[in-house]
């Protein structure tokens, strides 16, 4: 398929016109934070003092070693925190702001939305900004720091070990976020689904379910997907590229 082009999809539900009370749902994947210069820390590209992340990222190697899993989150977080919202995040942050019922659904734990303008952010992944007791004594908190003053930190209220607030390999994603992203994901009538592999489960039967009930869907993703053959609208070209351009020429109709 040629550079930008788009497949459309006749069995997919009719684009409706955008309007401010439009139901509208955005999924975004790794392919957005990439954009903005955010490694994916997978593969041989990611390796931190010879561990992949497959083997810090679990529950049990923090329990094992609290400090050396804090020790790799803080270099995670300094790589992310020199990287700054690319045009698609200000794009979505704009679409937020003309729409009344918008939600945006991300796999992404850089914050980056968040730095963009997004309030209506449902992180399905944590966020790595965010730290949580182990106890559990207190709801999770942001401290954007880095270094953090304390290796592993402690948590202010009672003293327990803190946790990055991010889903570990073998964790469940938290059950009220993923409830809600479901919701959105039957009442949209529009889903745009930016930069994600459409692999990882549960994210990946997002648009599944928008479909289900009749929502149109668009893929931004310069790789074809198991999504591409749904969709009623597929650009083949970085988030940062087309998401701004789509949004000028479908924005809102009076």
């Amino acid at each position: 398929m040629m550079h930008g082009q788009k497949e459309h999809d006749p069995q997919n539900g009719r684009r409706p016109i955008l309007r401010r009370a439009t139901p509208v749902a955005v999924l975004t994947g790794a392919g957005v934070s990439a954009e903005s210069g955010v490694p994916t820390f997978r593969g041989q590209g990611g390796l931190w003092r010879s561990y992949r992340a497959e083997d810090l990222a679990t529950p049990q190697a923090f329990r094992r070693d609290p400090e050396l899993v804090w020790q790799w989150y803080g270099w995670r977080r300094g790589l992310v925190g020199a990287c700054r919202p690319n045009a698609a995040h200000v794009a979505l942050a704009e679409m937020e702001q003309a729409l009344d019922d918008f939600i945006l659904v991300t796999q992404n734990v850089d914050g980056l939305h968040r730095l963009a303008g997004s309030r209506r952010v449902l992180e399905l992944h944590g966020n790595i900004w965010r730290l949580r007791c182990t106890r559990e004594c207190r709801p999770p908190w942001e401290d954007r720091r880095d270094p953090l003053p304390e290796i592993p930190p402690r948590c202010p209220a009672c003293g327990a070990l803190a946790r990055p607030d991010v889903v570990w390999f073998g964790e469940a994603l938290p059950g009220a976020v993923l409830a809600e992203a479901m919701d959105a994901s039957r009442r949209c009538e529009l889903m745009l689904v930016v930069g994600t592999s459409a692999l990882v489960q549960p994210a990946a039967s997002l648009p599944l379910l928008a479909l289900d009930n009749g929502a149109h869907l668009v893929e931004i993703n310069p790789q074809a997907t198991p999504l591409s053959h749904l969709a009623g609208e597929v650009l083949r070209e970085p988030a940062a590229q087309a998401l701004p351009r789509w949004w000028a020429a479908h924005g809102l109709s009076a």
